[in-house]
């Protein structure tokens, strides 16, 4: 048998993974892509930084519900992955990170690039392993790819040593990863689960990036209907419902609103699918209904009471805790349409006139715009089959809050997760959109986190990946400038007094550039920017915005700034 250098085993081991995508920069193209020249397959996406291409794979992994993978030259282009790693772990995606590294040979002798990258990732990714020799590869990817997408899902790292990637071995035999593997609950503690809901009368359930990682959305859906369960997402968890189904109620914490409120204060039980129930979840872990009980459920036994210390704490995958709930339940249970059941009704009823206040109150034509009038337009003109890719900013904010932005279809968003990294959705759309090329995505953005990583636009144009991005434009870091308006207007580094014409530096980069500021060119130039992607053109829209407009939820979220 032939002997194959180490990049060449590793390069058909992404193949046979089924891998599409390695998103990065090469370096030295010996470590790594001049063996992905040869299988064709994955496509080496070429980004316009480090940072981004481990973007683009969390967006692509939250879309196809498969790892991905993401490379990092030595020294500063593996540095470079880390605030997207951080993202990674945070928000629980499967990612496989290659890194190349200096010479075994000369380690610790001042290496040109040579960096502790081992050291550097190890803390925020599930598994970091050095590759010792060639005959390891197999093993090592096979592994990397087990562990990033089992239990909770989420990102390792493989450092491969350059003498070690080019070394040769005659073990090239690759047998692809086994799909993950799903913990089913105790019975005892579906047992447990059942009873506290028959017993409770408002329970409400709320799901988060486990539910949408398990794929949940027809068991969560059957439950829901079943007994009359609103249903509130976390942002990860926003798609595994419709926002258009009479028992969706938007999001939790930071991003909710009056309907939801009511309805979450009021409920006697709690059910956590899938969620850490992190600080902005539960606004710094102040919004719980008052002696409420609580049912935890999540793969991962480390989340299990780390803030709320759950009455049934039920340590599973959650489509399989609902498959056995139901069955537990389907029996017990007196099977009425939502229409004759008076909870559902009252919270229809209230729903109905909330979303013709917002619908009334988007109408404003004042200037500057209105974001919240903008995100509603996006949501009308763009329609299902889309994708919104959020940033977490001031105005772009708007977007989180239903039924300002309604995630029609399921799968229909992707949003940071609690470490907000900035440009997380500028680059991460592009990322999307190659994982559904017959899916329409528009990202959400202020002009803070565009300016950060508008570099990816000609990113877009190459890879032939159609987004419209909606910039929200303040000329300021607006959550900060608040803060800093709360402190006595003491403005400081926040304010844009020098920005570029976002319109027209995206007709440098080849996409179509439209500038708006008359509320009533709002939708028109929507419409401009979908006729464009459907004709394979990425489209920057620049939207001029009252810097001082904020949603509901987030003036009652920041208590410190705006007082009752």
């Amino acid at each position: 048998m032939n002997d194959y250098i180490c990049w060449d085993v590793i390069a058909n081991a992404l193949k046979e993974e089924g891998v599409d995508y390695v998103f990065g920069i090469p370096g030295n193209p010996k470590a790594l892509y001049n063996s992905l020249y040869d299988v064709k397959k994955p496509k080496a996406v070429l980004v316009r930084h480090e940072t981004s291409g481990i973007f683009m794979a969390m967006a692509y992994s939250k879309i196809s519900h498969r790892p991905s993978v993401c490379f990092g030259s030595p020294g500063p282009g593996v540095a470079n992955l880390v605030p997207g790693v951080l993202e990674a772990e945070s928000g629980c995606a499967p990612i496989v990170i290659l890194g190349s590294s200096s010479n075994t040979a000369t380690e610790g002798m001042g290496a040109f690039q040579e960096a502790p990258q081992l050291e550097m990732l190890r803390p925020i990714t599930k598994w970091s392993y050095r590759l010792a020799s060639a005959d390891r590869a197999s093993w090592a990817v096979r592994r990397a790819f087990s562990v990033a997408k089992n239990g909770k899902p989420g990102p390792v790292f493989i450092d491969v040593p350059f003498d070690v990637g080019l070394s040769k071995t005659s073990d090239v035999r690759y047998i692809p990863s086994e799909p993950p593997i799903r913990v089913r609950p105790q019975a005892e503690k579906v047992a447990e689960a059942a009873n506290l809901i028959l017993k409770s009368e408002r329970p409400i359930i709320v799901a988060g990036g486990g539910a949408s990682a398990s794929m949940a959305h027809r068991e969560l859906l059957q439950l829901a209907e079943m007994l009359g369960i609103p249903v509130f997402t976390t942002p990860c968890g926003r798609g595994v419902i419709s926002e258009n189904h009479p028992l969706a109620l938007g999001l939790v914490g930071l991003y909710r609103t009056s309907v939801g409120r009511k309805v979450y204060q009021d409920s006697d039980l709690l059910i956590s699918l899938g969620s850490r129930n992190e600080e902005f979840q539960t606004a710094t872990w102040r919004y719980y209904p008052d002696d409420a009980k609580f049912i935890q459920v999540d793969i991962d036994p480390f989340e299990i009471g780390r803030n709320w210390v759950p009455d049934v704490a039920v340590i599973s995958d959650v489509k399989l805790f609902l498959l056995d709930l139901i069955s537990a339940l389907k029996d017990r249970i007196v099977h009425k349409p939502l229409s004759e059941m008076p909870r559902v009704t009252e919270i229809l009823e209230a729903k109905k006139a909330y979303e013709d206040e917002v619908e009334s109150e988007c109408l404003d034509c004042s200037k500057p715009i209105k974001s919240k009038r903008i995100i509603f337009e996006a949501n009308r003109v763009f329609g299902s089959n889309t994708i919104l890719v959020n940033e977490n900013g001031s105005q772009d904010l708007w977007s989180y809050y239903y039924p300002y932005y309604k995630v029609y279809d399921l799968d229909g968003c992707v949003a940071p997760a609690e470490q907000t990294c900035m440009g997380f959705g500028v680059a991460g759309a592009i990322g999307a959109k190659l994982a559904a090329p017959d899916r329409k995505v528009i990202c959400t953005t202020g002009d803070g986190a565009f300016q950060m990583f508008m570099k990816e636009l000609s990113t877009a144009v190459q890879y032939k990946a159609p987004v419209t991005w909606i910039v929200l434009n303040n000329f300021s870091l607006g959550w900060i400038k608040l803060h800093q308006k709360a402190l006595g207007e003491r403005y400081i580094s926040v304010d844009f007094e020098s920005q570029p014409d976002f319109a027209k530096a995206a007709e440098s980069f080849g996409c179509y550039g439209e500038r708006v500021e008359d509320p009533e060119s709002v939708k028109d130039s929507l419409i401009h920017a979908m006729i464009q992607n459907s004709q394979g053109v990425p489209a920057v829209l620049d939207f001029i915005v009252d810097p001082w407009d904020f949603p509901d939820g987030f003036k009652e979220f920041h208590t410190e700034i705006w007082k009752s």
